[in-house]
């Protein structure tokens, strides 16, 4: 268990009332020495529900909190029996005073105790009885002992006027109450009712909600594409995200999506003619679970028509996220915060208002500004990326000019040494710090066999389980990389130092050496273990490409060298980047029988000058050799799973891929089908082979996008515990291999490390080491596989809306009509009711266009190919949408290029 530290001053015993309230104080992590109370415990558990005791409970677990449970009422002496006609509030009250007594008695008077409550009377009635037990206001707390902690001041304010302001709630009801938990849960075991996760739609946030079913299609087909909930009544008071209970309405209520783009949210006309197939529609009687977190607002600007009490304002706050309902926040600052972006939290959201209550937490900065809306992106996707503490740092080695690090030799006697007899080296992308892995290949016997050789960073030597660094790369599960920056799942003398593979370095790592059969390929055996390394070559891929294409480039390694040696060393490197390739493609040729995809992703990365401002967008330029190391990580990977698996059938992190479910393969079928070309989206192998065949020799950005559009179908790869999954659902779709995991990148991934600590456990196994620490059970490896995966989402759609935010920074400051970035060339690859969806090549950038506009005129083009707006109609085809106006008919088919 924690113990509390012993150089403080005082300890903190907070009361009940600021227990349930004002948590969020009490996380603080400068605040220290708080004993949190049995009583005060089990008052939040049923006063405020499973989310918020979790959070209490993670509070008292996690080692970089100073805080600790006292068991008070097990403990004889602190232990308060209920008196007659006592109220719940005042028992309690009683119980954490008579707490805070024991401990001062309990530590013979060396520690000073400081009782926290947010009742008066209690202040009155206990100060004075014990000295060295103060019992004081949290206000007062704060004021004297953390004056500097501006945060936590504002934070406080904010709070109680939101629970001053809950006292003086009107009574009007604005929405259904929300049924008992025992009748919703009757509900849904006799069918009456479905529960499913509240999904608001982005394009139409005030109308149109749907709930994804928890996997029961199967009894109800109806149900498979999920219950759509229209309108804010019908979605009562859930918000996206939450884990709800619906009632289907009447068939004759049903509805069905809407088809036509939408500018804006103001103008949602529930038009039926644009809708798809009536669906399964409903209403939301009840919630079982609110997932709210920390929200992203702005303050609108002051009409004098919001109240105002004393000197606090109620304001309809505006979150970031559209599909969250504006929020009512009470505050002194509001004619200050204009223009700002606020961290807020939701309250409650009682049935007699029409918006949930909530409060401050933070101000972000001005919206607008680079850091403001970078820090908005990382708090909207629940990314918590503090400096490493000084704790975390001293558990780091140390390596610098004046103490150098060095291998131990402990180390050195037990691993298998590569350094002199295997040409190491390494490809990444330009200017990259944290290098995870290297290669090597090379003949034995005389030529009749190969060795490839993947080495990777040995992170779990330098990361015990359990210790401070390996929670917060566990909490953190990947590093995090934006357009300008990232953020380290590791301290920087790890990432960018002693675990990364740098050329001309001792390192230490884990290797997966295959030795194959020089004419075949054919596997004749594998060797994993820890070894050590000193990698030759630091290459970029760039130069690696140019020295496969036989060009002259310098190799920044050889440049002092004389020139024969230099020649002779070119020559060995550019004979092993041959025979790399040369590998890699029978590897990918192996896979693309067993029906791999090549799939397209748009990558575009932002070019900044010095002052971090924008200068270009530029797409990625696919190289040979990019594929070739992809190839020999997915093989690494593919035998360390089979590795893991089969040592440990029940408690192997793997990674799968399902099948894309087919309806999700529609857009790409219609799209397809209207530009003549067949796809089969059967099996992965059908589908690779169908996707191989449709070009157009015209244009090939025709077979980029289909494969685009293929990309979009996909479901998401998810990491998961091989305990619970029945083995026909290892497959991984995409790769088409049987069992798959993450191994090659452990300074940015966590599932490598965990991935790598159970490699070390089955080679230990295998020479009969005892592994000295008990593996994790399947149940607790799928909690870590769940955490893993949505740190996961969070981390790329971070890294796609941060590559959004520099796309908007870039056309920001140009005038449309006069600047040429702001033209660019267009693929139709979508057609909708009163409009196109175009993709632009040249940014990576997806998009609308509409032929209709607000005042109903639509797109008619000249003979010359200009466009103006004209009053006219607009007809949508299977493949073509058309306008009519004055000067005749113009016809925009799919796969057509349009200037934008």
């Amino acid at each position: 268990g924690k113990v509390l530290p012993g150089d403080l001053t005082h300890y903190v015993v907070p009361d009940v009332g600021v227990v349930v309230d004002y948590l969020e104080i009490l996380e603080f992590r400068e605040l220290q020495g708080i004993v949190f109370t049995q009583t005060a415990c089990q008052a939040v558990q049923h006063s405020k529900g499973r989310r918020q005791y979790n959070r209490l409970r993670n509070l008292l677990k996690d080692p970089r909190h100073d805080c600790v449970l006292f068991a008070n009422e097990f403990q004889e002496y602190s232990y308060c029996p209920r008196e007659k006609g006592e109220s719940q509030e005042k028992w309690q009250t009683r119980c954490v005073y008579s707490a805070a007594v024991w401990y001062y008695n309990h530590l013979a008077g060396m520690m000073d105790i400081v009782m926290i409550t947010e009742d008066q009377d209690a202040v009155t009635q206990y100060s004075s009885l014990n000295s060295g037990v103060y019992v004081i206001s949290v206000q007062d707390f704060l004021q004297n002992f953390w004056p500097e902690l501006q945060a936590a001041h504002e934070l406080y304010s904010s709070i109680s006027q939101v629970l001053q302001e809950k006292e003086s709630e009107g009574s009007q009801r604005e929405f259904a109450e929300h049924l008992p938990a025992e009748v919703l849960e009757a509900g849904i075991k006799s069918g009456r009712y479905i529960q499913g996760t509240l999904n608001v739609s982005k394009h139409r946030a005030q109308n149109e909600a749907s709930i994804m079913t928890d996997g029961f299609s199967s009894k109800n087909t109806d149900l498979s594409r999920g219950v759509l909930v229209c309108g804010g009544k019908n979605r009562n008071r859930a918000i996206h995200g939450d884990s709800v209970v619906v009632e289907l309405l009447p068939k004759s209520e049903w509805r069905g999506k809407v088809t036509a783009l939408t500018e804006g949210q103001g103008e949602e006309k529930s038009g039926e003619e644009n809708e798809s197939k009536p669906m399964p529609t409903g209403r939301v009687v009840g919630i079982l679970q609110r997932n709210w977190r920390d929200y992203v607002v702005t303050f609108p600007p002051r009409e004098g028509t919001q109240s105002q009490s004393r000197n606090s304002q109620r304001i309809l706050a505006v979150p970031w996220d559209h599909r969250i309902p504006k929020i009512r926040i009470s505050t002194q600052q509001a004619d200050a915060l204009q223009d700002h972006r606020v961290v807020v939290r939701i309250d409650s959201w009682e049935s007699t208002s029409l918006y949930p209550n909530g409060h401050s937490v933070r101000v972000l900065g001005r919206a607008g500004e680079l850091e403001t809306e970078v820090q908005t992106i990382l708090i909207e996707n629940c990314i918590h990326v503090p400096p490493f503490s000084d704790a975390q740092l001293r558990e780091m080695p140390v390596n610098s000019p004046e103490k150098p690090w060095r291998m131990d030799p402990a180390q050195v006697a037990e691993r298998r040494d590569l350094r002199e007899t295997h040409l190491v080296f390494s490809i990444d992308p330009r200017g990259c710090e944290d290098v995870d892995d290297t290669l090597s290949v090379r003949r034995l016997a005389g030529g009749k066999l190969l060795e490839l050789g993947v080495h990777i960073a040995d992170v779990t030597h330098f990361v015990t389980e359990g210790s401070l660094t390996d929670l917060e790369a566990r909490t953190r599960a990947t590093t995090y990389y934006l357009a300008d920056r990232r953020y380290d799942m590791l301290p920087a003398v790890l990432s960018a130092d002693l675990c990364s593979l740098l050329g001309g370095v001792d390192r230490y790592a884990m290797s997966v050496l295959w030795e194959l059969d020089a004419h075949t390929l054919a596997v004749n055996k594998v060797w994993y273990g820890r070894t050590l390394i000193r990698s030759s070559y630091q290459l970029h891929y760039e130069l690696a490409q140019a020295l496969l294409n036989g060009e002259q480039v310098e190799v920044p390694e050889l440049v002092k060298l004389g020139s024969e040696e230099k020649d002779a060393k070119l020559a060995q490197l550019t004979q092993a980047l041959e025979l790399l390739t040369h590998v890699a493609r029978h590897l990918r040729a192996q896979r693309d029988r067993g029906g791999a995809l090549e799939l397209e992703g748009v990558e575009v990365r932002a070019q900044l000058d010095e002052e971090r401002n924008i200068t270009a967008l530029v797409p990625r330029q696919p190289l040979e050799v990019h594929e070739t190391v992809a190839e020999c990580m997915i093989y690494a990977n593919h035998w360390v799973a089979r590795k893991i698996q089969e040592t440990f059938p029940h408690q192997a992190l793997l990674r799968r891929h399902p099948p894309p479910r087919q309806e999700f393969f529609s857009q790409l079928v219609e799209t397809a089908t209207a530009g003549g070309f067949t796809i089969d989206t059967g099996t992965n192998k059908a589908l690779a082979d169908s996707l191989d065949r449709a070009v157009d020799p015209q244009d090939p950005l025709v077979n980029r996008l289909l494969r685009m559009l293929a990309t979009h179908a996909m479901s998401q790869a998810l990491y998961f515990s091989t305990g619970l999954e029945s083995q026909d659902q290892y497959y991984h779709y995409g790769l088409a291999l049987d069992r798959y995991t993450h191994f090659t990148s452990p300074i940015r991934r966590y599932a490598d490390i965990v991935v790598h600590r159970l490699l070390t456990a089955a080679i230990d196994m295998e020479r009969g080491v005892d592994p000295g620490k008990a593996l994790a059970t399947h149940k607790e490896l799928e909690v870590m596989a769940q955490h893993i995966n949505n740190k996961n989402r969070a981390a790329q759609q971070a890294q796609k809306l941060s590559t959004e935010l520099f796309q908007c920074l870039f056309f920001k400051e140009r005038d449309p009509q006069t600047d040429p970035h702001c033209v660019a060339d267009a693929v139709i690859y979508s057609i909708r009711d009163n409009g196109v969806l175009v993709f632009v090549p040249e940014y990576g950038v997806k998009g609308p266009v509409y032929m209709k506009n607000r005042e109903g005129q639509v797109v008619a083009a000249g003979q010359d190919g200009s466009c103006e707006w004209q009053s006219g109609s607009v007809r949508r085809y299977a493949d073509r949408v058309t306008t009519t106006s004055g000067c005749g008919t113009s016809t925009f088919r799919l796969f057509d290029h349009i200037t934008v």
